[in-house]
């Protein structure tokens, strides 16, 4: 027979001379001489992986080239009748990729024990020495059968054994007492392998979409694969899945998936391993960028290589979880349900009921009612208990979803059945998830299709478009749950009065859909909306809601975090743009469920105090009617008489407190509330010392007032304040949301920090942690006047591979006074402190600043002006600026990365 015919693992290793080999070991050190022919070996192989070479030939030839070393290395030492190695696990089925453990079981007669003690410690002391990365059990037959009765990992080890040297009647003695019959019968079997897989996924949180998935273990992966195969040849009792053709259980398009998918995750797990140079599993980032460079993945207009790579990867591994549920689900049926008798209820003519699963009537019902693969899906919602879809109908379904053209979108039927899901929101999400699995959103939706598996190649987006959207539609519909009151309470209020719920269900399904296009996917998006309002009959009036929610929907979010909406102005304009309390509530309701939807790390009680009081505020600004704005001077008086009227209760009378705001900035008034004035106010009034620094930390003990915790400081040298404070509150690992800085005339400086703990959570009401935090803050501000300290803290693995330039943005803005300066930089510790040195170096004053961190990057605003409060008028001094800002940011993204 001609070598290229032979199975992989009986072809002749070529590239390893056995007769040189064998010279070498009789005339050179052993260790030396196995250790360089692996060498060789790991060379060869990733040289010919780099080059393209048949996965399945690699990883094949690498077990062989094992076993040959084995061979050798076995036989380096006297061995008794009665003990054979066995090559079981992965290796077992003659699968090795570069780092995996290469699993053995020493098998032998009870009798020779003692006998091979010694020669057994010497065998894998060598096998450790030349470097081999083993797993290893030394046992009896009677100590497997004993431990496999009990460990559903050893029984499916022993499965997959071959003999390697040695006594091979062992193993068949042992295949044959471990069979079904006699040892995990299929059912007991599948049940252990399903709980197994089951476990698996939810430490992965059932998801295939994770950021820096595990190809091995996440939903989707290898192990899916291998669960598909264990199950299937228990119950089969064959050895390889090839021997399962003619038998029923798969189709010919779903064993090519399962072959293709296998090798394409093959492929990607020989990478990890060489460029990780460790047995790792997971791709990581700095990983993922390397593999998709040597998969020869290029960056487009639309798209960098790495996330081209990562789409690949997330739209396969839900490909195979789907075949992972059919083929499962036909086991179950095999296995556990026969001989069992099903209860059949009629729904229609063209479905019905098997106990919990729904199935066709008849195999031609897609073909006869292409619509039918929309109605299982309503059905589904209409009825509950339905718990899924029989895998002979999910089959039907897929080859009967070639259907789903134009003539099909177009057809009203269709797309009333569409819309009608819609009603059901506490199974809506569930139903979607369902049709994307088994690819009918995508068909029936195109533009959906198009971002199902795109990803977005930052800290921030952690989720794939298609994963992000269900996600968001999820959180509308749990907004109308009771237990969203006081998780969510002005979503769950604003969600009951919406006039329809179904409106924003569709644009949240919507909102990211022109995402990966280029250009700007919100109005790209508006577009696709509006095309499917008309599409599907709605009316002219719901059609350009949904497709203004669209446009819009990143609105709302982009003025709380960026603007000060403590301002009537940036009030009164964001309520011009909404119009009336009907957008309000759609945007607020869609904007809340957005950002809950991007990252669970997003949203906290800050930036729910910032949307809270953005939509309260403005759903003022419309009752009093958007032709009468509010007089700020009006507004400062009111702010005023309420503090005076407060501290009066505490015998402070009105003098004294214009005393202490005589010299005070008007913008005081307008941006801190008049509860925060009195208690600064009372303060000031009752120091001891005026000329020393006064702290002020307000505890957040109220869930409905609580956002972040103010630090307030009253001290003098205005700029040094602030970056003494911005250095000791990152040294404290606080993270900073919001700072707002007046002057005095006198030369006070009154800041007030917003902080959040690590957690992204107020710092509580803990005496002894906020008695520390005041003491350090009070120690720092004492030697402010000193040279500032560098800051030390290590950055976090993530973000070191996210190292883009820094980039600013700078503009006068008329209404405020001020100038804006936008700083969008790759997120480092102490980044604000390094600005507000800048700042001072440029003899520049800090009046705001807006401090947003999304995922691996900081979008900060800065509200600035010149020595002269007024602001800057010099073209030239704001170039320089943004290029001073733009090299130190960056000089110290290259430091960092050194860690």
């Amino acid at each position: 027979m001609a070598a290229e015919s032979l199975p992989y693992f009986t072809r002749p290793l070529f590239f390893f001379d056995q007769s040189r080999f064998r010279k070498a070991l009789a005339s050179q050190p052993v260790i030396g001489v196995f250790k360089d022919a692996i060498t060789a070996a790991n060379a060869q192989f990733d040289v010919r992986f780099k080059e393209g070479e048949d996965i399945r030939a690699l990883i094949h030839e690498r077990a062989l080239f094992v076993d040959c070393i084995l061979h050798y290395a076995w036989h380096q030492f006297e061995w008794p009748e009665g003990i054979s190695l066995e090559a079981v696990g992965g290796y077992g089925r003659c699968e090795l990729h570069p780092h995996s453990d290469i699993d053995l079981l020493i098998l032998l007669d009870e009798k020779i024990e003692s006998q091979c003690k010694d020669n057994l410690e010497r065998f894998l002391t060598l096998l450790w020495d030349i470097g081999l990365e083993i797993g290893h059990s030394v046992r009896t037959i009677a100590q497997c059968l004993k431990i496999a009765e009990e460990d559903i990992t050893v029984a499916t080890n022993l499965m997959e054994s071959r003999t390697l040297v040695g006594d091979a009647n062992m193993r068949v003695e042992l295949e044959t007492i471990s069979t079904e019959r006699n040892l995990w019968p299929a059912d007991k079997f599948f049940i252990a392998k399903f709980e197994e897989q089951t476990a698996r996924h939810q430490k992965y949180k059932n998801s295939e979409y994770n950021l820096e998935p595990n190809i091995k273990n996440a939903p989707g992966g290898l192990r899916d694969i291998q669960m598909i195969a264990w199950v299937a040849k228990r119950y089969f009792e064959v050895r390889t899945l090839k021997q399962l053709d003619g038998k029923g259980f798969f189709t010919e398009e779903e064993f090519t998936l399962l072959q293709n998918g296998e090798e394409f995750l093959w492929r990607v797990r020989y990478g990890l391993h060489m460029v990780a140079g460790r047995p790792e599993e997971r791709l990581l980032f700095d990983h993922q960028r390397q593999l998709a460079s040597l998969f020869g993945y290029k960056d487009n207009d639309e798209s960098l290589a790495v996330e081209q790579f990562m789409h690949k990867y997330y739209r396969l591994v839900m490909s195979l979880r789907e075949l992972n549920d059919v083929l499962l689900q036909f086991l179950y049926e095999a296995i556990l349900q026969r001989g069992v008798k099903k209860t059949v209820t009629p729904i229609n003519e063209r479905f019905q009921r098997r106990d919990d699963y729904i199935e066709v009537t008849h195999i031609y019902v897609f073909e006869e009612s292409p619509s039918a693969l929309l109605e299982i899906f309503v059905l589904m919602a209409q009825h509950p208990e339905i718990k899924g879809v029989r895998a002979s109908t999910i089959r039907l379904m897929r080859e009967g979803r070639h259907l789903i053209d134009k003539r099909f979108r177009k057809d009203p039927e269709n797309q009333q059945l569409f819309l009608q899901l819609f009603s059901y929101p506490s199974d809506l999400v569930e139903i979607l998830k369902r049709m994307t699995r088994y690819g009918v959103l995508g068909l029936y939706l195109p533009e959906f299709g198009r971002v199902t598996g795109q990803m977005q190649h930052d800290l921030f987006h952690i989720y794939t478009v298609d994963a992000h959207t269900l996600l968001l539609v999820q959180n509308l519909c749990n907004f109308l749950q009771p237990q969203a009151k006081e998780d969510y309470p002005v979503a769950w209020h604003v969600m009951r009065r919406l006039p329809k719920v179904e409106t924003v269900l569709i644009a949240g399904l919507y909102h990211d859909i022109a995402k990966g296009r280029g250009g700007d996917h919100s109005e790209l998006g508006a577009v696709d909306a509006q095309d499917f309002g008309e599409r599907h009959n709605l009316s002219p009036r719901e059609t350009r809601l949904i497709s203004w929610l669209v446009e819009k929907h990143l609105l709302m979010s982009a003025v709380s975090q960026k603007q000060d909406i403590s301002d009537p102005d940036v009030i009164h304009n964001f309520a011009l743009i909404v119009g009336d309390q009907v957008h309000l509530d759609y945007l607020y309701a869609l904007t809340v469920a957005d950002i809950n939807a991007t990252n669970p790390d997003l949203w906290n009680t800050w930036r729910a105090s910032l949307m809270r009081t953005l939509y309260l505020e403005t759903k003022r600004a419309l009752r009093r009617g958007l032709e009468n704005p509010i007089d700020k001077q009006d507004w400062i008086e009111e702010t005023q008489e309420g503090a005076i009227s407060r501290l009066s209760r505490h015998n402070i009378n009105a003098q004294q407190c214009r005393s202490v705001w005589e010299d005070v900035d008007e913008d005081y008034f307008l941006r801190e509330s008049v509860q925060d004035i009195a208690w600064h106010t009372e303060a000031i009034i009752q120091q001891e010392d005026s000329s020393k620094p006064l702290i002020l930390i307000q505890e957040t003990s109220s869930r409905e007032l609580e956002g972040a915790t103010q630090i307030f400081v009253r001290g003098k040298g205005r700029d040094k304040v602030f970056v003494t404070m911005a250095a000791a509150l990152d040294q404290l690992n606080l993270s900073v949301q919001d700072a707002r800085i007046y002057s005095s005339k006198s030369g006070f400086t009154l800041d007030t920090f917003f902080v959040l703990n690590q957690d992204g959570e107020p710092l509580g009401t803990d005496p002894a942690v906020l008695q520390r935090i005041h003491k350090t803050l009070m120690s720092e501000l004492a030697q402010m006047d000193d040279e500032q300290k560098t800051n030390s803290r290590r950055t976090p693995r993530r973000l070191k591979h996210f190292t883009m330039p820094t980039r600013t943005i700078i503009r006068n803005d008329i209404a405020s006074g001020y100038t804006l300066l936008e700083v969008i930089s790759p997120d480092r510790p102490g980044l604000l402190a390094c600005i507000s040195r800048i700042f001072m170096e440029f003899d520049l004053h800090l009046q705001n600043a807006k401090i947003a961190t999304l995922g691996e990057r900081v979008e900060d605003i800065f509200y600035i002006t010149d020595n002269q409060d007024q602001p800057l008028a010099d073209p030239e001094l704001c170039q320089r600026l943004q290029k001073e800002i733009c090299r130190q940011l960056d000089d110290r993204v290259d430091q960092t990365a050194g860690y």
